[in-house]
């Protein structure tokens, strides 16, 4: 790669690593490992980076990327092949009205909850709804067919709104 291909790769890492290390997080549940997960990708995107950053059908730079990101989430898992197991999650207290902490708990126990998904599953819902993108980019970027993206968050909302019904012991929330 020439010096320019180098500064337009360090220039793309500046902008887009927080957006990445945030969807890698909410793919491993770790902030290590999610940045483990960004360095290992991006080590891949910068040998093919050329290719990638002359493509003019792919969505760009990002969105590959994006989609390498998901792609090596789910083979690091397919290889580990052990599950974990999250800690205990502490029963939380009846919240008063005025709670300031109420937001960082409930995104705590979603996001407890998404990584409870297997992890193709939690690939779409990641890539659906946290990242906001179509079932037909979603589709593209993880290589299945859109049905089978409609198919996997339908079931992974409908696992998502089970899980936090039985955390908060209340009725079933709407996450749509």
């Amino acid at each position: 790669m020439d010096a320019a291909g180098e500064e337009e790769f360090r220039r793309f890492v500046q902008a887009r690593w927080n957006a990445l290390v945030r969807t890698a997080y909410l793919l491993t549940g770790d902030q290590g490992r999610a940045e483990d997960l960004v360095q290992q990708t991006l080590v891949k995107v910068h040998r093919r980076w050329d290719h990638i950053s002359r493509d003019e059908t792919g969505g760009g730079p990002y969105a590959y990327t994006r989609a390498a990101l998901a792609n090596e989430s789910a083979s690091w898992w397919r290889r580990r092949r052990v599950a974990e197991t999250l800690g205990e999650v502490p029963a939380h207290a009846d919240r008063a009205t005025g709670d300031v902490y109420a937001a960082y708990d409930t995104r705590d126990e979603v996001a407890r909850a998404v990584l409870a998904l297997p992890p193709r599953m939690r690939a779409v819902v990641v890539l659906r709804y946290f990242d906001d993108l179509s079932e037909a980019a979603t589709a593209d970027a993880l290589g299945m067919s859109r049905g089978s993206v409609k198919s996997q968050a339908s079931r992974g909302l409908e696992r998502l709104r089970t899980v936090l019904a039985q955390t908060n012991g209340a009725p079933e929330r709407s996450l749509s």
